[in-house]
Formats: structure tokens, sequence, C-alpha cells
């Protein structure tokens, strides 16, 4: 062991750094949510689920293959819309990079 002090754990966020020409691996647009990423939202995410190009999506995850969507205009008792999880390949980009944008998207 060393005697160099520990690094704290970096809090598990959407949080790519503005910079980076790749979107986070994981992203939410719900502000309560831990992997909502504001800043990130701005430069605008585009995603191609099942081979289709999507934009209703609230959050999604690439490495474990996954989309949430709103169920219809249903709600929860605190007003919140229901999300379905649909399961499938997700490739996201950032759409401000125009059409030869890097993506990320899971390896087979």
């Amino acid at each position: 062991m060393t005697d160099t002090p520990e690094q704290p754990e970096k809090e598990a966020t959407a949080g790519n750094e503005a910079g980076t020409d790749t979107p986070p691996d994981r992203l939410a647009i719900n502000p309560r949510s831990k992997f909502y990423g504001g800043d990130i939202l701005t430069r605008g995410i585009g995603i191609n689920f099942r081979g289709e190009r999507k934009s209703n999506i609230e959050e999604y995850c690439v490495s474990e293959g996954w989309v949430k969507v709103q169920a219809g205009k249903t709600v929860d008792r605190k007003g919140n819309p229901l999300l379905i999880k649909l399961n499938g390949e997700v490739e996201a980009w950032f759409e401000d990079l125009g059409d030869a944008a890097p993506k990320i998207k899971k390896d087979a």
C-alpha cells in the first residue's frame, strides 16, 4: 500500500467532458436522474434503436442495450410519465458534429 490519499470516487453521472466527440454510455433527460446530462443534452444526441432513428427516448444505455420511452400519456401519482424499458441494439452520437460524427455502440 502507498501513503497517497485515496481519490474520491467519481459519482456515476452522465458525464463525458464537454470536449469529447462521443456521448456517454448512459444518459437521461430527467433532471432528477443521476444520469442526467444537462450540458451534454444541449449539443443534441442522436439515437438509433434497432436500426431506426428515434426521437422519443427518455433514457438510454448503450453497454446494456436498452432504452426507456414513455408509455403513452400515462403518468404516475406524482405526475411523472411512466416509462417502458425496451431491449435492443442502441447507437448514440452527437448531432452537432454532423453526419460523420463518431458513434458509440456496443461491440458484439
